[in-house]
């Protein structure tokens, strides 16, 4: 479900799995390790959850910043977890 009202969508595990799967290799491409620190900057779509899903895979600890935060509060949490890669 997402924010607005009739935004939805369905998925199986099965799509689900493969989507993470993917993106956990994508992570791995860029260098994110088990013991990681990765930031999260989605609103409430699909990809927020693959990307969750995907750092628990690989081991690496994920923060989510909520799209409704002003420049100056994702950037204090950001500096504040020492993160090695944001995804937007």
């Amino acid at each position: 479900e997402g924010n607005e009202p009739g935004d939805s969508a369905k998925i199986t595990y099965s799509e689900l799995l493969h989507k993470v799967c993917q993106f956990a290799n994508v992570l791995r491409s860029q260098g994110v390790k088990k013991g990681d620190r990765v930031s999260i900057y989605l609103p409430m779509i699909l990809e927020l959850v693959v990307a969750m899903l995907a750092c628990t895979r690989i081991g690496a600890l994920h923060s989510v910043v909520f799209a409704g935060f002003s420049a100056d509060s994702v950037c204090e949490r950001i500096l504040s977890c020492g993160c090695s890669l944001l995804i937007t």
